[in-house]
């Protein structure tokens, strides 16, 4: 269903905007009374802590209000507009050191952008809010199973960034915020790939956004409050590098894989790759407050594990992939030239896993070349034949291979 065909449907029944929303704005709104007082009481760091918390909500409500409820879109980036001047204000203070009327004026424009960010709150509020969808298909939206993986990565970061086990609270913290941001890129992901899931058989039309079980426009609010959520949680329990670095790699999934590099390029997913890279850079930066070279290879890793990993996949769904005129490498070059560059790939990856051994360690350098010597192995046979069974059996085995080298990455400082 579109937005606008939504739009007038909940017209029709005295429906507002979704639930979600409300509580995001309601939360923006909140988030920004606190910035006021603390802008008030001169709290200095936890002042600009609470606009990292609200200025997230605020932009999610815009782009939410832009593309699905238009007639709020001027309340609600006049909201982000004026807590942005006043933020301006404010980093002129603290540089300069300027006191009196500029140090009013700070306060007197977070003032504004309250009330800016109430009448975006009432403006959301009117009306009943619309049903949510069943929690089930909530949860299918965030894609469980791929985020397991991406949350072993990112707890693996902790690790070699703590050179041993983490402080538990910030760890679980830091896996929470995670697990955010890559739930709220696979709704968007869900959202934006809703027309070629229609075409690419059983195991895609009935995704929810797909199978119209979750509308376009509940699919939006539930991925950006997610990514909200997430920005908020680390940069307040964390770091701001790290609410950056979830936030780049949300953005890389969603705007420069899904919507641009999946449906124009074979190479989609060699470039979309660096988005399932960025997990361990999280997990590394919140114990560590920066990115050392372990952190660029744990990157490196998944960045070329990638590509192997998801052309056994696309020779298995060759012939969906072509109805919906994705341009994976098998549909453009054939499985042939597929299985060679999936033997290529595998055999730089483990050459390069085995090199970095010298910065993460003995233990993790021998799982790297046991793991990685099976993995060339399976390559091999896949080359020689190119049947689906093949490549099921290195797609399975390269989702085990991952997680239990970066298993071994975090093993290593704990044992050495």
């Amino acid at each position: 269903m579109s937005s606008a065909a939504l739009a007038a449907r909940t017209e029709g029944l005295g429906l507002g905007t979704g639930p979600l929303l409300r509580v995001s704005a309601a939360g923006g709104a909140a988030a920004t009374a606190v910035v006021v007082a603390s802008a008030v009481l001169e709290l200095g760091t936890a002042h600009w802590g609470v606009v990292g918390i609200a200025l997230p909500f605020l932009v999610a409500n815009a782009v939410v209000a832009r593309l699905s409820y238009p007639e709020l879109f001027g309340r609600t980036l006049s909201a982000v507009l004026l807590l942005l001047v006043a933020v301006a204000l404010g980093g002129v203070v603290a540089v300069s050191g300027v006191a009196g009327w500029a140090v009013a004026a700070h306060v007197g424009a977070a003032a504004v952008a309250l009330a800016g960010s109430l009448f975006a709150l009432a403006g959301v509020l009117r009306g009943s809010p619309t049903p949510l969808a069943a929690r089930r298909d909530y949860l299918t939206l965030t894609k469980p199973r791929i985020m397991s993986l991406l949350l072993v990565t990112g707890a693996a970061g902790a690790f070699v960034g703590a050179q041993g086990v983490p402080p538990l609270g910030l760890l679980a913290v830091s896996l929470v915020g995670l697990a955010l941001a890559c739930g709220g890129a696979s709704a968007l992901n869900h959202l934006l790939d809703r027309d070629i899931d229609r075409l690419m058989g059983s195991r895609t039309r009935n995704r929810p956004v797909a199978a119209g079980r979750v509308t376009p426009a509940q699919a939006l609010e539930f991925g950006l409050v997610l990514s909200a959520l997430s920005f908020a949680l680390l940069a307040s329990a964390a770091n701001l590098l790290t609410a950056m670095l979830a936030l780049v790699g949300n953005l890389f999934y969603v705007v420069v894989y899904t919507r641009w590099l999946k449906r124009s390029t074979p190479q989609n997913i060699v470039i979309g790759g660096a988005a399932g890279a960025v997990p361990p850079l999280v997990g590394y930066a919140a114990v560590s407050g920066e990115l050392g070279l372990p952190a660029l290879w744990l990157f490196l890793i998944v960045f070329l594990w990638t590509p192997p990993h998801f052309w056994a996949l696309a020779l298995m769904l060759k012939k969906a992939y072509a109805a919906a005129g994705v341009p994976m490498l098998p549909v453009v070059r054939g499985d042939r030239e597929t299985a060679r560059q999936i033997l290529l790939y595998s055999i730089g990856l483990v050459a390069f896993t085995v090199a970095v051994g010298l910065w993460l360690g003995p233990v993790y350098t021998a799982a790297a070349a046991l793991l990685g010597g099976i993995l060339v192995a399976l390559a091999a046979l896949l080359r020689a034949d190119l049947s689906k069974a093949r490549a099921r059996v290195l797609f399975h085995y390269s989702l085990a291979y991952l997680a239990l080298l970066f298993a071994a990455a975090a093993i290593d400082p704990l044992v050495t």
